[in-house]
């Protein structure tokens, strides 16, 4: 057998980038309980009681706030589970994620 001989270039990344940020926002209605939106900035988003009621009031006022800027699965878990949520509730309350 001749020798052979192969050339395996190795690739060197360089062009390393921090994962792109996404928004959660919450959107108003008129049939979610307030309560019910501080239940879930509570649980699911972990913001403390006196911060989840004045985002909950920030979203009554301005019809929308930002809850959170995950990364996107984290921020697509986060709407799915708040969203699942509310329909077991019987409340249509509304969530997005959104490129920072």
């Amino acid at each position: 057998m001749p020798n052979e001989q192969s050339s395996v270039k190795e690739r060197q990344r360089t062009d390393l980038r921090e994962p792109r940020r996404y928004k959660v926002i919450i959107y108003n209605d008129d049939f979610t309980t307030m309560e019910f939106v501080v239940m879930i900035l509570t649980n699911v988003f972990f913001k403390s009681q006196a911060e989840a009621e004045a985002l909950m009031l920030q979203v009554h006022h301005s019809d929308k706030a930002v809850v959170g800027i995950y990364t996107y699965d984290i921020a697509l878990s986060k709407v799915h589970k708040a969203t699942r949520m509310a329909r077991e509730s019987g409340y249509p309350l509304r969530l997005a994620c959104e490129p920072e």
